[in-house]
């Protein structure tokens, strides 16, 4: 039954067999959210938004089509849930947590190649808490969820062209604000 793809799942879903979304719950339970605890650094609060962006999978089921591939379409609700919340509590969403990434530190380095990695990826962490939240999104999504353009394009909803231009933005004010508290 693992054997079952994301689409052939949904589409199952969407014909009236809502058990199969226990299924792409559990496949994607924990992507969907470390998305949200890398935008909000909130255990409790990501868990609420998983719960939510799976309800809202159920209720808008109707909308999902063949050609969409689950996972972008997926992360489009996610995205959606996420604004949403955080538009309704009028927050901004300012934290961003890396443990959950696979960066790795502990790489059986020195004690003193493992603390400079540490303090590299502690600075990190603070440049891109200091990005806007559109420039982190397509930082999370290209790089950290290795999501390809396409798919991040379209859960912008932008081209390929376009959301491989902003990651190249973003990529490049985040190296300018990680030299930048480097210098300091």
């Amino acid at each position: 039954m693992n054997a079952l793809t994301d689409n052939t799942l949904m589409l199952a879903v969407k014909n009236g067999e809502v058990d199969r979304l226990g299924m792409l719950y559990e496949r994607y339970k924990v992507w969907v959210y470390n998305f949200f605890f890398q935008s909000n650094h909130n255990a409790a609060l990501s868990e609420d938004l998983v719960q939510n962006v799976f309800m809202r999978i159920l209720k808008y089921k109707h909308t999902y089509t063949e050609e969409s591939k689950f996972v972008t379409w997926m992360f489009q609700i996610a995205r959606n849930v996420n604004h949403d919340h955080f538009r309704k509590n009028k927050k901004h969403m300012d934290t961003v947590d890396l443990d959950g990434v696979a960066f790795k530190t502990e790489n059986g380095k020195g004690a003193e190649e493992t603390m400079e990695l540490k303090e590299s990826k502690n600075l990190l962490h603070e440049a891109l808490k200091r990005l806007s939240l559109e420039k982190r999104e397509v930082i999370v999504l290209s790089k950290l969820k290795e999501l390809r353009y396409r798919e991040v394009g379209a859960i912008l909803g932008c081209s390929e062209d376009a959301a491989r231009t902003k990651a190249h933005r973003a990529l490049k004010e985040l190296k300018t604000v990680y030299l930048q508290l480097q210098k300091q």
